[in-house]
């Protein structure tokens, strides 16, 4: 094994994302032990990826984004033993410990699992951050069979995946939600009502009083933590992953406040990578991009509204359309 040569996104500087990203030449090294590198196939973009251009969880520079991916096992490190040389997998890039992460045609991963027969690439690289993150809010929230929960900002990914995964929990769900996926949702058995003006009636009409839980999904949207609390009857009952000032202002909890002992990836992420092949989970995408066009993919991914996750496919040469 050597160093092999490589393309990357990284950042130089802290700043807004359009204005520190660039496309490097870099040259990605032999895996560490307990690490494997990959050929990239496809990368998932994530709201996450643009606070770390701002600061998020500063260190050396430069850095590289992109924390979902699939590719092609290409080197294996030492004490590597669960995989061959020529899997695809999916999993998370180590975009703390390189200089480059997953929005690279070469890359480290920390964490890898199978994607299974019948999954595309594309559809394995979405599924890590937005999974582990409902998983890990939900099981802190102890969302149980019975319970009546409101997901707020279910056309977000993380709210997507939470109202599948609390159905599959025996939980009847509420899911605030615009037209684009609201088909969808009602498909899945899920009780929708649109954003905006009189939803907390709403709500509470379709529940029949309070609701025992709110996982509050969307990007940060001030104003919105009031409401929901008003729709729970009690603050503690209102979970955010995105809205951390305001609800601690308010009394409401901060999913990353109380998850203190994640159950490990690998007992859920398999699962739902095979659900997925089968068509019984679904992350949608919004459109995927060769890496060469990677504006275009940072502007969707940050207009608010992509409707679905964006994905880079290094080593395409135009855009599906997808």
């Amino acid at each position: 094994m050597s160093p092999v040569p490589g393309t990357a996104l990284r950042f130089h500087e802290y700043g807004e994302p359009a204005d520190v990203l660039r496309q490097d030449g870099v040259e990605v090294a032999d895996p560490a032990p307990g690490r494997v590198r990959v050929r990239v196939a496809a990368v998932g973009l994530n709201p996450a990826d643009w606070e770390l251009c701002r600061g998020f969880r500063a260190g050396n520079l430069p850095r590289g984004i992109g924390y979902d991916v699939a590719g092609v096992i290409d080197a294996v490190g030492a004490g590597v033993d669960d995989v061959a040389l020529g899997a695809l997998v999916f999993g998370t890039a180590d975009f703390l410990g390189q200089p480059s992460a997953g929005a690279a045609d070469v890359a480290i991963l920390t964490s890898w699992y199978q994607v299974p027969d019948g999954l595309d690439p594309a559809r394995a690289a979405v599924l890590p951050m937005a999974l582990q993150s409902a998983v890990w809010t939900l099981d802190a929230m102890q969302v149980e069979p019975g319970t009546t929960l409101l997901v707020h900002g279910a056309g977000a990914m993380v709210g997507f995946a939470a109202v599948q995964i609390a159905l599959r929990r025996g939980a009847r769900v509420v899911a605030t939600a615009g037209p684009a996926f609201t088909p969808a949702l009602t498909a899945m058995g899920a009780q929708v009502t649109p954003y905006g003006s009189g939803m907390v009636d709403r709500v509470r009409e379709l529940a029949g009083g309070p609701v025992d839980l709110v996982f509050d999904a969307p990007p940060p949207n001030p104003g919105s933590i009031a409401e929901l609390i008003a729709i729970a009857g009690d603050p503690r009952r209102v979970m955010t992953i995105s809205n951390h000032d305001e609800a601690r202002r308010l009394g409401a909890l901060v999913n990353l406040d109380q998850i203190t002992a994640p159950a490990p990836a690998a007992t859920f992420l398999p699962r739902y990578a095979a659900l997925a092949a089968d068509g019984e989970f679904t992350l949608p995408i919004a459109r995927t991009f060769p890496l060469a066009e990677w504006r275009a993919a940072v502007e969707l991914s940050m207009s608010g509204r992509p409707h679905g996750k964006v994905v880079l496919l290094p080593g395409a040469g135009a855009p599906d359309g997808s």
